[in-house]
């Protein structure tokens, strides 16, 4: 069967977007919408598997929703919503959650990272919660979904899924005179120099909003000195910048600005190495600050002014929900009838 080419991808509304969201995820959204059918989630549903004060909900679903708008993605020409709006999603998380095995969820790697010592007393929805997010993604039959290194292991699954579900009801899906590969088996898209951003404190750990230290990532949010200074008070070792790429290596730090260095600028850390090679922190920091605010600058103006303008905000989400709203019920519509659920 020829899929339409569709990319999914969502976003947790959390809060406190960072540098790492943007170059990990949002930035490389924005091209993919010139390319393939796109749709652009604000994964609310899975917010809640950790417990949050729903006005800071709404609050951090409408900043994921102005990140996406402030980044350059056309809400008219992608498809932008909240995951909650379009209950199909919990609908198609249910059967999955019947086709999946439970030892499939045990085995990954974020669940184990997440509950710690404290599996028994975490939500069944953080342990269910691959399963949601196969449900997000083929719900629109989605070929491509960019995703970060740490994101792998739950596209994989989501392959799995989708395969088990297409053997299991084989016979059914026939019977509705449907192509035996119903669902499609969506590919990754993993690309660019820095797809996983590191702290600004400690190179060996992602950067998170969970980390109690501020100076550890740049906020979307944060304006032109905030940023400036975190970059010019990162961590970094005594040694000049290597020439080479090889030179990196066990400089977690120094590995890291160059990376982010290559992301924001469009280039590989070897270009950016053949422009700093053998010049120290003095030179490549400042160099570092003043691209990050020129980049960042204008996307966290414009994030604050619709944060600020929720009717805006909410109008482009209800208008996404609506439309995604319209491809998720024809997929659930032919899984009911696959399953044997009388309407």
């Amino acid at each position: 069967m020829a899929f339409t080419q569709r990319v999914f991808s969502g976003i947790q509304p959390s809060g406190d977007l960072h540098l790492g969201n943007y170059l990990g995820a949002i930035r490389r959204f924005v091209p993919l919408q010139d390319q393939y059918d796109c749709i652009y989630c604000v994964v609310d549903m899975h917010a809640i598997t950790v417990w949050q004060e729903p006005n800071d909900l709404r609050r951090a679903t409408r900043e994921v929703a102005a990140a996406y708008i402030a980044a350059g993605i056309d809400p008219k020409k992608a498809i932008v919503f909240n995951q909650s709006q379009v209950m199909q999603h919990a609908e198609l998380a249910w059967v999955f959650n019947c086709i999946a095995r439970i030892g499939w969820m045990y085995r990954m790697t974020q669940f184990k990272d997440k509950a710690g010592k404290n599996s028994e007393n975490v939500s069944l929805g953080l342990l269910a919660y691959p399963s949601l997010m196969a449900a997000d993604i083929l719900l629109y039959k989605a070929t491509h979904v960019p995703v970060g290194d740490d994101q792998k292991q739950h596209l994989e699954l989501t392959r799995d899924i989708a395969q088990k579900f297409n053997n299991d009801y084989g016979a059914s899906i026939r019977e509705q005179g449907l192509d035996p590969e119903f669902f499609p088996t969506t590919e990754p898209m993993i690309a660019g120099p820095a797809t996983r951003i590191m702290s600004l404190r400690d190179g060996t750990k992602k950067m998170s909003k969970s980390d109690p230290s501020d100076q550890s990532r740049i906020s979307l949010l944060d304006d032109a000195d905030g940023i400036a200074k975190k970059i010019k008070r990162a961590t970094t070792d005594p040694e000049p910048l290597p020439s080479e790429v090889e030179g990196l290596k066990g400089r977690a730090e120094a590995d890291n600005l160059v990376g982010i260095y290559a992301a924001l600028s469009d280039k590989s850390k070897a270009e950016v190495l053949a422009q700093f090679g053998g010049q120290g922190w003095g030179v490549f920091k400042p160099a570092l600050a003043e691209l990050a605010v020129s980049v960042l600058g204008p996307v966290s103006g414009e994030m604050k002014r619709l944060v600020n303008d929720p009717a805006t905000i909410d109008g482009i989400l209800r208008d996404g929900a609506n439309r995604a709203r319209a491809i998720a019920e024809d997929t659930m519509r032919e899984v009911r009838n696959i399953v044997g659920f009388i309407r």
